[in-house]
């Protein structure tokens, strides 16, 4: 679990205080969102990293749920993709499709393409996406 920690960290940064991402999204702690992330509430070090361990397992779960075959590195880099983005979007996605089919040779383009937000591409996006490539 903990390379699939230490991208989020990366990636994610930890704000106490809520704000909202470039995507438009409330966010908080370690990219916490939804049920929990309130404006005005601010979070102590030891919520954001409680949160953080949770919303990571439950992206494990899902992804596995999503991509049942996934384990060591090529879980955790599709988990992270999966805690950025919600499960949701890996579901749709073309990505899924290729990972299921164990088409890992096209993985890296279809992860390239998710580096949009807020209608505009994101060098964070950018960088995040190729450092789950590089963990692959």
């Amino acid at each position: 679990m903990k390379p699939l920690l230490d991208l989020i960290k990366r990636f994610e940064g930890c704000k106490l205080t809520p704000y909202i991402c470039p995507a438009g999204v409330l966010t908080v702690g370690w990219g916490a969102t939804g049920a929990g992330v309130n404006l005005g509430e601010v979070w102590t070090q030891e919520q954001a990293d409680r949160r953080l361990e949770s919303d990571a397992m439950n992206a494990v779960k899902q992804t596995l749920a999503l991509c049942p075959g996934l384990a060591g590195n090529r879980l955790y880099a599709v988990a992270d993709f999966t805690f950025n983005l919600g499960s949701g979007r890996l579901k749709a996605s073309t990505l899924r499709k290729r990972i299921n089919a164990d088409q890992w040779e096209l993985v890296p383009t279809e992860l390239r393409k998710w580096v949009m937000g807020g209608g505009r591409k994101l060098q964070g996006l950018v960088k995040r996406r190729e450092a789950e490539i590089a963990l692959i």
